[in-house]
Formats: structure tokens, C-alpha cells, sequence
């Protein structure tokens, strides 16, 4: 079974790849959703997968580094992209969350990047 956490975090960021001209190149800012969501059994005893509060309080720390930031200047966010936000997170929290099996990063309600470690 999968179960997830949702936070949000805003943040300013300009995307230094894309073309010239593209509006994403100008510096903008996001209400960024991102949801943590981690895979296994439930369990007889408690009749849960694993505590919600421990999965937000592992990922808040990572997202209160983002929040309310220029994305840009944190290490290995260089280039901001949802996709780069997704891989940045997972590489801070596979380590730490067991059965993580996906990040999700909304910069808009109808835009954003799933990462599953792949």
C-alpha cells in the first residue's frame, strides 16, 4: 500500500536553461505542493503502514530549507526545475524514509514531476 504526506513551500526561482525569451528564465515564485509517499504493508498491530507524523517531520526539514527561498542558490538546485526539485528531495530522503517510492513536486495545480528513484 502507498500512503502519503502533502506540504507546500514557497520559493522564487528563475530557470537558467531554457531558451532565451522564455518566461521562465525571469525570476518568478511558486506555491509549491510536494507530496512524500511511501510503500508498504500495513500492519497487524497498529493497522498503519508507518506514522504519518514521522514521514512529515523527516520531510519538513528538507522542505523548511526551500521555503521561502532563491531556489537557485542552493546546492544542487542550480537549475530549478520541478523535475531537479523532485531529485534534490528524494536524495535527502531515501536514505532516511523507509519504503520511499515517490516524490511529487506541483509548481502549479496543473503542472508538475513525479519521481520514483529512476
Amino acid at each position: 500500500m502507498d500512503i502519503y504526506v502533502t506540504m507546500t513551500f514557497d520559493a522564487a526561482h528563475r530557470l537558467p536553461a531554457v531558451p532565451a525569451g522564455h518566461k521562465c528564465g525571469n525570476l518568478h515564485g511558486h506555491t509549491f505542493v510536494v507530496e512524500v509517499y511511501v510503500q508498504g504493508e500495513v500492519s497487524e498491530t497498529n493497522g498503519w503502514v508507518v506514522d504519518f507524523g514521522d514521514i512529515k517531520a523527516t520531510a519538513k526539514s528538507y522542505v523548511d530549507q526551500l521555503d521561502h527561498t532563491y531556489l537557485n542558490d542552493i546546492e544542487g538546485l542550480e537549475n530549478p526545475t520541478s523535475e531537479n526539485i523532485a531529485i534534490w528531495l528524494w536524495g535527502k530522503l531515501d536514505p532516511q524514509i523507509r519504503g520511499l517510492s515517490k516524490i511529487v513536486v506541483k509548481e502549479s495545480p496543473t503542472s508538475g514531476a513525479v519521481y520514483t528513484g529512476k
